[in-house]
C-alpha cells in the first residue's frame, strides 16, 4: 500500500509549516505536495502526465492568489481526475457566503482553521485521520 498523497493549496507559509508539523507531530503517513496560488494547482491537478498519482486528500485555503478556492473547487469537481477527490476547504473564513459557496461548489467539508498552534495540529489531524482512514473513497466505475 503506498503512501497517501495529500495536496495542499496554501499561500501562508506559516499555515503550509504549522500543516506539516501538525502531520508529523500527530504521525499521519503521508506525501505533501504544495501549490502557493490556484492557478498552480488547477495545472497541476488537472493537467498531470497520465500515472501520476492522484491526490488521497485535497485541503485548500479559499483565499488563495489567481484562482481563488471556490473556483478551484468548481474546476476541479468537473474534471474526471479530480472529481472524486476529498476537498476539504481549511480557511480563515467565518463568512457565511464562503461557507455556502464552498459546499455548492463541491467541497468534501469545510473547516476553520483554528488560531492556537494545538488546536490547529487536532483539526489538521482529524481530516487526515478521516479522510485518509475512516472514509472509504470512490473506488471508480465497475469494471466492464
Amino acid at each position: 500500500m503506498s503512501v497517501p498523497l495529500i495536496f495542499l493549496v496554501e499561500d501562508d507559509p506559516n499555515d503550509e509549516e504549522f500543516t506539516r508539523l501538525a502531520l508529523a507531530e500527530r504521525g499521519v503517513l503521508h506525501v505533501l505536495e504544495v501549490a502557493r496560488d490556484g492557478a498552480d494547482a488547477l495545472v497541476r491537478l488537472r493537467d498531470a502526465a497520465p500515472g501520476e498519482r492522484v491526490p488521497a486528500l485535497i485541503l485548500l485555503d479559499l483565499k488563495v492568489p489567481k484562482i481563488d478556492g471556490v473556483e478551484l473547487l468548481k474546476h476541479l469537481r468537473s474534471h474526471p481526475r479530480t472529481r472524486y477527490v476529498p476537498m476539504v476547504v481549511f480557511t480563515s473564513s467565518s463568512e457565511r457566503r464562503d461557507l455556502q459557496a464552498s459546499y455548492e461548489s463541491g467541497a468534501s467539508a469545510f473547516v476553520r482553521k483554528p488560531v492556537a498552534f494545538e488546536a490547529f495540529t487536532s483539526a489538521v489531524s482529524d481530516i487526515a485521520s478521516f479522510w485518509l482512514t475512516s472514509n472509504e473513497p470512490y473506488p471508480g466505475p465497475e469494471p466492464a
